[in-house]
C-alpha cells in the first residue's frame, strides 16, 4: 500500500472506531490491529490518537463544512437552504461519518476542550452568516435573531436525520420545513 493510501486508511478506520466507541474508547493499537499495521507505523502519520482525531475534525469535517456551502447557488432563500440540506443525502459514508463525529463534538459529545472551544467559536461565526444570509430577505419589523436561532435549531434537526439517523429527506420535505421558517422570504 503507498504511503499516502496507508495514512487515508488509517483515518477511515480511525473514524469508524471514534464513531462506535467514542474518542476515549478507541486505541491506536484497535486502529492498527484493523488496519494490519505497526503501531510504529501509526505514529509515524500520527504523533497521537489526539492529532489523528484533530486531523479528522479540524481538517475533514471543516473542509466537508467548507465544501458544502461553497457549492451553493442559489439567489432564493429557500433553495438555498433546501440545496444545502438535500446534498446531504449524497455524502460518502465515509463523508456521513467525520460529519458525525463533527456533530458528536459539536453537542460535546465527545472529543476534548480544546475542540469542543474550536465548535463554540465556529458556532458563533455560523450564527453571524446566517444572519447575514437572511437579513436581507426579512421585513423591518420582524427579529432577525429569532428567525435566525429557529432557523439554525430546524437545520440541526434535518441534518441529525440525514446523517445520524440515517434517513433519506427528499427535496420536497426540506422544503416544506424550511418553508415554515422562511416563507414568502424569496
Amino acid at each position: 500500500m503507498a504511503p499516502s493510501e496507508l495514512r487515508e486508511r488509517i483515518k477511515e478506520v480511525a473514524v469508524d472506531h471514534f464513531n462506535t466507541n467514542g474518542y476515549h474508547g478507541s486505541t491506536i493499537r484497535q486502529i492498527a490491529n484493523e488496519v494490519n499495521c505497526s503501531l510504529p507505523m501509526i505514529y509515524y502519520y500520527f504523533k497521537n490518537k489526539k492529532e489523528l482525531f484533530d486531523e479528522i475534525i479540524k481538517i475533514d469535517y471543516f473542509d466537508l463544512l467548507s465544501r458544502q456551502s461553497s457549492q451553493l447557488q442559489s439567489e432564493k432563500i429557500i433553495d438555498l437552504y433546501t440545496e444545502f440540506v438535500f446534498k446531504l443525502n449524497r455524502l460518502s459514508d465515509y463523508e456521513r461519518k467525520v460529519y458525525r463525529l463533527g456533530i458528536k463534538v459539536y453537542l460535546s459529545f465527545d472529543g476534548d476542550e480544546e475542540l469542543k472551544e474550536i465548535m463554540d467559536v465556529w458556532e458563533q461565526n455560523i450564527t453571524e452568516r446566517h444572519h447575514q444570509i437572511i437579513a436581507p430577505h426579512l421585513s423591518h419589523t420582524q427579529d432577525p435573531q429569532i428567525i435566525v436561532r429557529t432557523l439554525i435549531h430546524l437545520l440541526e434537526h434535518l441534518i441529525e436525520s440525514i446523517v445520524v439517523k440515517n434517513r433519506f429527506l427528499s427535496e420536497d420535505e426540506i422544503r416544506e420545513e424550511i418553508s415554515v421558517i422562511l416563507h414568502d422570504r424569496n
